[in-house]
């Protein structure tokens, strides 16, 4: 009866509630979490918002900063010789060095995925990222020193290059006074009398420093007269200490040039040629008898000293370089960590039917690995657009102009040139080319979140 009642009844009046303060998805009062954010939105409103402002009005400045200059400065940049190899270089700087880095960290972090140590093979690769751009600008700008003494690159290169090209040991050996021979054009020197048979020639030059004689050099000897060839001695006519030696004649103190080549010419053709031995002795056949005897011009070529990696033509792709030996580390953590979360059965499955190990990886691996690919290549090619340190460092300035990209540009307009307009013009351009690419990264990132 008594539920019957209580049902039947009308409802009374709903208590009244307390009002509530107006709170954030979080709970806390938007009043207070406004009040915990000012400090961070001041510093953001310092530090990003004032100067993107500044430099976009700036930018429509002349160089005082008191007249109106239009899109002066915006032109500028597309005919200003100086702007536009900077921006050729900013196009190479993101198709190449965020497609090297990367290629090269996901290979890393394939290769290294088996491998007992692999993990301290991965913290020898990350390691170039512990250190500045600046350190790794000092440490290039050794590496590719000309003096193969010095540069390792160019030490590693022309250690290459002389196990398959021998190079000349006696670069500055030269006839001296009252010499038998006499220039031949192209640096070879040629005898100024023909020889005959039986005869003994000599061949003395000058030059060549005691201490740079190659080490297979012996002292010289006399070559002894044979009957139907024809005998010598090339040598180094010099001897310490003054008035101490015969000119022209070898002396006991004087070493022979070991290797030197000997070619006898007959009407412009080389009928015979030979190499004298460590005491600087050759003998030629009887096809000599009266020809010229020739020391062409490869016994006297300057040495192979490498490749100018810091000039006009090589300084960019050499700075991408370093820049990949300080980043690719960086790309192959995050494929490694990616490539961590690939599911095992899949890889097996493809092996199941069938596939290589090529095709795993092109045709698996690589599509799984392809969000972490982006987020690698899009950070790389936001990174590479304001590259300036290693530019800066690396670069010497005989070359600088070659190799300048947008951020120098900027900063040798803005302070060596003094136009701040044209250097202001410069950073809002930088702004819009690096604005698609995190649009790009942004949407990206919301699709992964959706699913």
């Amino acid at each position: 009866m008594a539920s019957a009642t209580a049902a039947g009844s009308s409802p009374g009046p709903a208590a009244p509630q307390a009002p509530t303060s107006r709170r954030s998805v979080t709970g806390t009062r938007k009043a207070v979490a406004a009040l915990f954010l000012l400090p961070a939105l001041v510093l953001l409103g310092a530090l990003v918002v004032y100067p993107i402002g500044y430099s976009l009005i700036r930018s429509f400045y002349d160089q005082s900063g008191d007249s109106f200059a239009g899109f002066d400065n915006y032109r500028a940049l597309f005919t200003d010789d100086g702007i536009r190899t900077a921006l050729k270089n900013n196009v190479i700087w993101v198709v190449f060095a965020p497609t090297v880095a990367t290629a090269l960290g996901l290979i890393f972090a394939v290769l290294t995925e088996r491998v007992r140590w692999g993990t301290a093979f991965k913290l020898v690769v990350f390691m170039p990222m512990a250190i500045s751009m600046l350190a790794a600008g000092i440490i290039f700008r050794l590496v590719y020193d000309q003096d193969p003494d010095k540069g390792v690159a160019n030490a590693v290169w022309v250690g290459v290059h002389d196990t398959f090209a021998e190079s000349s040991a006696f670069p500055k050996a030269h006839p001296g006074r009252e010499s038998p021979l006499e220039p031949a054009g192209g640096g070879a020197f040629i005898t100024k009398e023909p020889v005959s048979a039986g005869q003994t020639v000599v061949l003395p030059l000058v030059g060549v420093a005691p201490d740079l004689m190659p080490d297979g050099a012996e002292k010289a000897a006399a070559a002894r007269p044979e009957d139907g060839k024809i005998t010598g001695t090339t040598w180094q006519d010099f001897t310490r200490g003054k008035g101490v030696g015969q000119l022209n004649g070898v002396d006991a103190a004087e070493l022979g040039y070991a290797g030197m080549k000997i070619e006898a010419v007959k009407d412009g053709e080389v009928v015979a040629s030979t190499k004298a031995s460590g005491d600087g002795t050759f003998s030629l056949p009887a096809a000599a008898d009266g020809a010229l005897l020739r020391l062409p011009a490869d016994n006297f070529a300057e040495p192979y000293n490498g490749l100018s990696w810091l000039g006009p033509s090589l300084v960019t792709p050499a700075i991408i370089g370093s820049y990949v030996w300080m980043w690719a580390g960086f790309a192959m953590v995050l494929i490694a960590a990616g490539l961590a979360g690939v599911p095992r059965e899949l890889l097996e499955a493809a092996r199941v039917d069938g596939a290589n190990e090529w095709q795993v990886f092109r045709r698996v691996t690589v599509p799984l690995l392809a969000p972490v690919l982006a987020v690698v290549v899009v950070t790389l090619m936001i990174n590479v657009l304001k590259v300036f340190d290693l530019v800066f460092i690396i670069a010497p300035g005989s070359s600088q102009d070659d190799a300048n990209v947008l951020a120098l540009e900027l900063y040798r307009k803005g302070f060596a040139s003094d136009q701040p307009g044209i250097a202001s013009a410069i950073a809002v351009f930088l702004l819009l080319l690096v604005i698609p690419v995190m649009w790009f990264n942004v949407r990206r990132l919301r699709r992964e979140v959706r699913r």
